[in-house]
């Protein structure tokens, strides 16, 4: 397959909003993947933290087939019978009650903010309407997550954005404490910022945003589109701060490769939603449902989370030792195999580098190379990658 061919039909028929490399992948395998002229690449990317179970994973492919066999869609105006099954693994193993599907995490964190307004709505009043967000936050495309989203670089070209939304200093609690009041709907936190640069939130603010949410009775978001589903080496980041949000939004892993975004609440915070409130026409449908539960089912297994974590120990303090032999000052950051390291200005420079010798990364805001390699990455895979990052500092 010529790439030639590829980018001049693409540029011709497709819309200019990604800066593409000039390759593309057609084939992958657990962590491996092939371009269109047969180079072999390692996965660090995993379409931004989506095939966390790897390329063409035997049991995905099969739960596909099958599906794909009895039926892929039907309305929502009837029982979905993986629907249901998905949305009770969900709330078996974590705080929620109900669950609400759609297509991605965009569309979950829109469904937050709606269900967060007519929870306040319901239950205060109509001055409590506003949504707090962190600055360097990234919360998707669509209007009311790209303004809850703390980057005016997203925003520009899109004004007047909705009212309502404001932006605060992560880990400051002095700004916190003064900016959450009664008005306020929901705060909405990545529990670990990946689009902002691999970011953790220390759990002392974390469990002080709870803390203030309880007090002014607005509704704590956690975004897990990105940081959740095993990533972390936890199902989901926010369990590392010992503490329960009202709302939590998840996409991304969730289908493995499969579009599917869900949206967990409470029965209290979810009773406000009723018949006509809120829809999605492909939410949860019999093909990406059945995908999400064999991605529960895999990551639920014993021993699957704490071999993650152990592999983001691993893969993190053997990264920060290549740094420092290198000289590199920024700080190796994250948690499991959500890692994230401030290399300044030669960051675009690396990625190309590491592109051309078989492995993928990015880098985000020009100046972090992040790594999210699928969770199922071994050892050895880790070791391959950093001998290339090692080629890579040393050029």
């Amino acid at each position: 397959m010529d790439i030639t061919k590829i980018i001049n039909c693409g540029e011709e028929n497709v819309m200019n909003t990604y800066g593409r490399l000039p390759m593309a992948l057609v084939k992958g395998s657990g962590t491996l993947v092939w371009d269109s002229e047969g180079k072999k690449y390692l996965d660090f990317v995993t379409g931004l933290a989506v095939t966390s179970l790897g390329h063409s994973h035997p049991e995905i492919v099969e739960t596909i087939r099958k599906q794909a066999g009895d039926m892929l869609h039907s309305a929502n105006l009837y029982w979905i019978p993986n629907q249901v099954r998905l949305a009770e693994m969900l709330t078996v193993n974590s705080f929620a009650d109900k669950v609400f599907f759609c297509n991605s995490g965009a569309e979950a964190n829109e469904g937050a903010i709606k269900l967060a307004r007519k929870y306040t709505k319901k239950n205060y009043n109509h001055e409590k309407y506003k949504i707090v967000s962190l600055k360097n936050s990234f919360h998707g495309r669509t209007l009311g997550a790209l303004t809850a989203t703390g980057q005016t670089k997203y925003q520009k070209g899109y004004e007047p954005l909705p009212a309502g939304f404001s932006y605060i200093e992560m880990d400051n609690i002095a700004e916190l404490e003064s900016s959450v009041d009664k008005q306020t709907a929901a705060v909405i936190v990545e529990p670990i910022q990946g689009e902002g640069g691999v970011h953790p939130v220390s759990k002392e603010y974390m469990q002080k945003v709870r803390e203030v949410c309880d007090q002014t009775g607005a509704l704590l978001i956690m975004d897990e589109v990105q940081c959740g589903l095993g990533r972390t080496g936890k199902l989901f980041a926010h369990e590392w701060f010992g503490i329960k949000p009202d709302i939590m939004t998840l996409a991304k892993a969730l289908g493995n490769g499969v579009p599917i975004g869900a949206m967990l609440a409470t029965d209290k915070v979810a009773a406000c939603f009723q018949p006509g409130d809120h829809a999605s026409t492909f939410g949860g449908n019999h093909l990406v449902s059945a995908v999400g539960g064999k991605v529960l089912e895999i990551m639920t297994r014993k021993d699957f989370l704490p071999e993650v974590e152990a592999k983001g120990r691993y893969f993190q303090d053997k990264l920060r030792n290549l740094a420092q032999k290198h000289g590199l000052q920024g700080q190796v950051r994250g948690l499991g195999l959500m890692i994230g390291l401030p290399v300044g200005e030669k960051g675009p420079g690396i990625v190309g580098f590491c592109c051309e010798h078989g492995l993928l990364i990015n880098c985000v805001g020009g100046a972090t190379l992040r790594f999210l390699p699928p969770l199922t990455v071994t050892t050895e895979e880790i070791d391959q990658a950093l001998e290339i990052l090692d080629q890579a500092f040393r050029k």
